[in-house]
C-alpha cells in the first residue's frame, strides 16, 4: 500500500493507464511530483513527468493526448497561479469532449479561507469547464475522489479536476483505493418510431442536404451509403471534415466562416436538411426557411441552433443502419447533381484561384502553401491548427483519408494552441508525424513550447505562416466596417529564433523554396519549423456575403484610403480579388 496520499494518486493513475503528466513543477505539487520520480518513468512502467513552459500548454497537450488515443491524459499545476494558468486550456478539452484529469494543488488546508499567499478557490473557478470538481480535505476521502474523477473524465468526456492541499498529499494513506471500472460506451439507439418518422420525411421531401459534424465519426460508409440512396449531397463543419470528407462523391464542402465550396447553398436549396451529429454553433449560416431533421446523442443539443421537425436522441451509426431499409432509392438526382457541379465550380474558381500560377508570386499566398504542405505531408499524419487564418487553410487546402487527424481549437476558439497540442500528439504517439500549422500570433504567444520541443527532442514538424498580422481580426474589423488597427505586428525571423534554440528551421520567402523547405523538415528526424513569410492580406472569404458584409467591408476600405491608406487598400483588393465567390 501507498505510504502517502501522493503517491496513492500517483498509484491509481499508473493503475489506470496514465503514462505522463504534463506540467510544471512547483511548491504544493511537490509531494505529487516526487512520487511520479519514484515510480522510475515509463521506460521502467511508471509515469513520465512532461515539463511544459506554461500550465495552459500542459493542459493543451493532455487534450491532444486525449482526443488521439480516447484514453485519459493528465495535467497539472501548483497553488494559485500555477493551476489558474490550466483553465484556457481545460476549458478548451472539456469542449472537445477529451477526457483529461487536472490535478490542482492548492495552499496548505488549515490557510483556507485566510487570505494566505497565492489562495484561489479551485473548485469554484474549475467549475464550468468540468464535469466534476472536488477538492480533497482528508486523506480517507483522496482514493475516492481520484476514482471519481477518472470516471467522470472518461465516462463523460470531458474535463476533471482534483483538488489537493500540499499538506494533504504528504498525509499518510489510511483508504484503500477503489478499482477504476471503466465500461464499455455503449451505442445509443433511436427510438423506432423516430425512425419511422425521419424515413417518412425523407422519403417526402424533393430534395435533401445532409450537414455533418464529429458525430458521425465511426458511420462514415453509411452516412455514404443514405446520400447515394436519397440523392443528398453531403456538407460539413470543421469537426467533421476529418470524418466525411474522404473518399465521398457527395461532398460539397463546409459552410460556415472557414467555409468553402456549395455546403451552403445545398442546405439552404433542399426541402429538408438532415443534421448528423452535430452542434455547429453559427446559427446565422443556418436556414430558417426550410424543414430540418437532426440525430445527436445528446438530447440537449436539439433544437438548440435551429428550429427542428424532427429530433432524434441517438448515436448517428444505429440511426443509419435502421434508416438505410426505410427509405425509397430516389429516381431524381438533379439536385445532387446541380450541387456537386456548383461545389466543383467554386472549388475551381475560389478555392482553387489561389494556388494556381503563384509560384512566382511573393509575398507567398498562403493557401499555395497549404496545398504544397498537403502533397508532401504523410498519409497518416496529425495536423493541428492555430485558431484563426491557419484553420482556413487547413480546413481548405489539407485533404483527410481516413488515417490523418486533425486537433483545433475549434469549439473554444483559443489562439496559440497548435503547438502545444502537437507536443501531446508527439508525445502519446511517437514515430507518427505530427504537424503544427501554426501562425505567428498564435506562435509567439506560447513561444517557449519551442523549448519543450528542444528539451524533449521532439519530432514536431511547425509549418508557420507568418505574416505580421492576426488576419482573422483584420477581417473581423474589415467586414464591420472598421479599418483594421492594432493587428500588425513587427516583422520577426522565427527560423533565426528556432535555431538559437537548437531546433532545424528554415525562413522561407520564394514560392519556389517551400516544397524543398517541408520535405526537408518532413524528413529531419527532430523538431523542425519552416517559417513562411505569407501575405499579410491575403483573407478568408466565406462562401456567402452578405449584403452587410460587403457594405461594412466597402466602409472600412473607403476609411482606410481617406485616411491615408490608399496603396494598401488597392493591395488588399490585389491580394483578394481570385477568392471572391462567383457564380
Amino acid at each position: 500500500m501507498a505510504k502517502t496520499v501522493a503517491e496513492q494518486l500517483v498509484k491509481q493513475l499508473q493503475d489506470s493507464g496514465v503514462r505522463r503528466i504534463y506540467g510544471i513543477v512547483g511548491d504544493s505539487l511537490n509531494p505529487v511530483v516526487d512520487a511520479v520520480r519514484r515510480t522510475g518513468g515509463s521506460a521502467k512502467g511508471g509515469i513520465d513527468w512532461v515539463h511544459t513552459r506554461h500550465e495552459e500548454a500542459a493542459a493543451f497537450a493532455a487534450a491532444a493526448e486525449a482526443q488521439l488515443t480516447g484514453e485519459l491524459a493528465v495535467c497539472a499545476g501548483s497553488c494559485g497561479p500555477g493551476n489558474l494558468h490550466l483553465i484556457n486550456g481545460l476549458y478548451d478539452a472539456h469542449r472537445s469532449g477529451a477526457p483529461v484529469l487536472a490535478i490542482a494543488s492548492h495552499i496548505p488546508s488549515s490557510q483556507i479561507g485566510m487570505g494566505y499567499f497565492q489562495e484561489t478557490h479551485p473548485e469554484r473557478l474549475f467549475f464550468e469547464c468540468s464535469h466534476y470538481t472536488e477538492l480533497i480535505g482528508r486523506a480517507e476521502q483522496a482514493p475516492r475522489i481520484i476514482q471519481a474523477a477518472m470516471q467522470h473524465a472518461i465516462t463523460q468526456r470531458g474535463v476533471s479536476v482534483a483538488v489537493l492541499p500540499g499538506d494533504v498529499a504528504q498525509l499518510d494513506a489510511n483508504a484503500d483505493a477503489p478499482a477504476l471500472v471503466v465500461p464499455r460506451r455503449a451505442s445509443l439507439r433511436p427510438h423506432p418510431d423516430d425512425v419511422t418518422d425521419l424515413a417518412a420525411a425523407i422519403n417526402r421531401a424533393r430534395s435533401v442536404a445532409v450537414f455533418a459534424g464529429a458525430g458521425v465519426e465511426g458511420a462514415h460508409d453509411e452516412v455514404i451509403e443514405l446520400a447515394g440512396k436519397i440523392g443528398a449531397p453531403i456538407g460539413h463543419s470543421l469537426r467533421g471534415k476529418e470524418w466525411i470528407q474522404y473518399d465521398n462523391p457527395y461532398d460539397v464542402g463546409m459552410t460556415g466562416l472557414l467555409g468553402y465550396g456549395a455546403a451552403h447553398a445545398g442546405m439552404h436549396g433542399a426541402d429538408l436538411l438532415l443534421m448528423l451529429g452535430t452542434d455547429f454553433p453559427y446559427d446565422q449560416f443556418l436556414p430558417d426557411d426550410v424543414s430540418t431533421a437532426q440525430v445527436d446523442r445528446a438530447p440537449e443539443r436539439l433544437g438548440r441552433r435551429t428550429s427542428l421537425d424532427l429530433a432524434v436522441n441517438a448515436d448517428v451509426l444505429p440511426t443509419m443502419e435502421a434508416l438505410l431499409p426505410l427509405v425509397d432509392q430516389k429516381q431524381n438526382r438533379s439536385f445532387l447533381d446541380t450541387m456537386l457541379k456548383k461545389h466543383d465550380d467554386l472549388m475551381h474558381k475560389v478555392v482553387g484561384a489561389y494556388t494556381k500560377k503563384v509560384e512566382d508570386k511573393t509575398p507567398i499566398h498562403p493557401e499555395y502553401a497549404a496545398s504544397v504542405l498537403d502533397r508532401v505531408a504523410a498519409e497518416d499524419a496529425v495536423f493541428t491548427a492555430d485558431t484563426g487564418m491557419c484553420n482556413v487553410w487547413v480546413a481548405r487546402y489539407l485533404n483527410p483519408n481516413g488515417r490523418r487527424r486533425f486537433l483545433s481549437s475549434a469549439l473554444h476558439g483559443s489562439m496559440a494552441n497548435a503547438l502545444p497540442h502537437a507536443i501531446g500528439a508527439a508525445t502519446a504517439q511517437p514515430g507518427r508525424q505530427v504537424v503544427s500549422v501554426s501562425g505567428d500570433g498564435g506562435l509567439s504567444m506560447l513561444l517557449g513550447e519551442l523549448v519543450t520541443l528542444a528539451m524533449y527532442d521532439l519530432p514536431v514538424k511547425v509549418v508557420l505562416f507568418n505574416n505580421s498580422t492576426l488576419g482573422m481580426v483584420k477581417l473581423e474589423m474589415l467586414v464591420d466596417g472598421l479599418p483594421d488597427y492594432g493587428v500588425d505586428v513587427p516583422e520577426t525571423n522565427y527560423a533565426a529564433v528556432a535555431a538559437a534554440l537548437g531546433i532545424w528551421s528554415r525562413r522561407v520567402e520564394r514560392p519556389a523554396d517551400i516544397e524543398g523547405a517541408l520535405s526537408d523538415a518532413l524528413a529531419h528526424e527532430g523538431p523542425a519549423l519552416v517559417d513562411l513569410v505569407t501575405d499579410p492580406l491575403a483573407l478568408s472569404i466565406p462562401p456567402m456575403i452578405k449584403g452587410e458584409q460587403i457594405s461594412g467591408f466597402a466602409l472600412a476600405v473607403s476609411k482606410m484610403v481617406m485616411n491615408g491608406g490608399v496603396g494598401e487598400a488597392v493591395a488588399m483588393a490585389r491580394s483578394n480579388i481570385r477568392n471572391i465567390p462567383r457564380p
